[in-house]
């Protein structure tokens, strides 16, 4: 059995079978499963430069207007501890989650589709992994 094969197993295991496209309605059982999966403390980092990101990124954005940029605003290079997992879920964005960075502690809510576990041995790790993979695939 291929990797892609058993992540489809994880993933159609969460909603009794089929693998559905994402509605509010698989996004809450999403939710569900991942509350009571989650193991806290969670560190989570991004998976690649979010949106506003990529002006300075891979854009022609100014660097030095971009690292004062990032003392405010969240980036995907930065690390995050998860405080907890949005309570809704919306079609477009998908499931959000609460997080403190770890350098500043700021606050934010990010969509958790744009995250990863910092330490691929955890479990967390594969769960929002497989949980990036349905949201971005099934669309």
């Amino acid at each position: 059995m291929t990797e892609i094969d058993k992540q489809d197993e994880r993933i159609g295991f969460i909603f009794g079978g089929e693998i559905p496209d994402v509605t509010e309605e698989s996004l809450a059982t999403y939710l569900t499963y991942l509350k009571e999966h989650i193991e806290l403390p969670c560190e989570l980092t991004g998976i690649e430069d979010f949106d506003w990101e990529e002006y300075y990124v891979i854009g022609p954005g100014d660097q030095k207007e971009y690292e004062k940029l990032k003392k405010t605003k969240p980036s995907y290079t930065d690390k995050y501890d998860m405080l907890s997992l949005a309570t809704e879920v919306d079609e477009w964005v998908g499931i959000l989650v609460n997080l403190k960075r770890v350098s500043d502690k700021k606050k934010f809510t990010l969509p958790l589709a744009e995250l990863k576990a910092t330490d691929e041995k955890l479990k967390n790790y594969q769960l929002l992994d497989d949980y990036s993979v349905w949201f971005v695939n099934n669309r």
